[in-house]
Formats: C-alpha cells, structure tokens, sequence
C-alpha cells in the first residue's frame, strides 16, 4: 500500500473551494501522463489554449471549464511506497 500524507489532500480543500461550483474532477492518464480537472460536468469546450509550459485550458464561451497537465509526472514529487 502507498504511503500517503492525507495532509496533503487536505491542503487542496482551499483550492477546490475557490473553483467554479466548488466541485473538480480529477483523472491521470498513465498512458499520455496527463492529469485533467474539469470543474464542470462533462460536455465540450468552446475553446482551448496551449501554454508555454505544456497545460491544455478549456473554455466554454469565457469561463475556464478545466485544464489539462501534459506531462504530469515530471512535475510531481515521487510518492513513497511501502513494499
């Protein structure tokens, strides 16, 4: 079983608080290394923006609806696992 910091869930709580509908959906793809949030229930985007930094931003009209992290696993922290 992964070792995990709960600590760290928790300290997302402001985060998701500050987000439209304070509600966020979450998938990583392990095949592409991408993590998604969506922040609205599934539909399309009206729009989308490529960064300089690899992130994919959806819009529907003006609002952002989610964002996509390419790349995602070199960006986050090894996680410990107990084996």
């Amino acid at each position: 079983m992964a070792v995990v910091d709960i600590q760290d869930y928790v300290r997302f709580l402001p985060v998701l608080n500050r987000t439209p509908h304070h509600a966020a959906r979450l998938s990583y793809d392990v095949e592409t290394d991408a993590f998604s949030v969506n922040f609205t229930q599934p539909g399309y985007a009206t729009d989308s923006q490529m960064t300089d930094d690899d992130l994919i931003i959806r819009y529907r009209r003006d609002a952002i609806i989610g964002f996509t992290v390419l790349h995602a696993s070199r960006r986050a922290p090894k996680v410990v696992t107990d084996e």
